[in-house]
């Protein structure tokens, strides 16, 4: 298998195991801790021994370690139904992080938005040399 069908297979498993452990946390588990959290990617290693599952959660830092702890115990049940749904040979390890690209884009718009904001000359100084 050349190594553009393993990344097309691999982007095709990806986009499965999300929509199932995305069912899984609205419909199977009854864990408060991981209630309103979004299962925003998943990525595969090659071998496909370990999913990455990325995940986010509105909220302060409690709230993200209350999630964390409830991955952490609801992550064997997640991974037997994952195992059950998708009849894999393997079924890969799940390792839970928060997905932090919101928050970084976010600010990116932000910055972009001061950009926009700020007058024209704003970096010269008033005898008409740039700072």
């Amino acid at each position: 298998m050349t190594s553009r069908q393993t990344f097309s297979r691999n982007r095709r498993l990806e986009g499965e195991i999300r929509a199932v452990l995305a069912e899984l946390l609205r419909f199977s588990v009854k864990d408060p801790r991981l209630d309103d959290v979004t299962v925003s990617a998943i990525q595969l290693s090659p071998d496909r021994t370990l999913a990455r599952v990325f995940y986010s959660v509105i909220g302060d830092a409690e709230r993200e370690r209350q999630a964390a702890d409830g991955f952490a115990a609801a992550a064997a049940f997640m991974r037997r139904e994952l195992g059950h749904r998708m009849r894999m040979r393997t079924v890969p390890a799940l390792e839970f992080q928060r997905d932090t690209s919101y928050e970084y884009g976010d600010r990116i718009e932000r910055l972009l938005g001061q950009l926009h904001t700020e007058p024209a000359g704003a970096d010269e100084s008033p005898d008409g040399e740039e700072s």
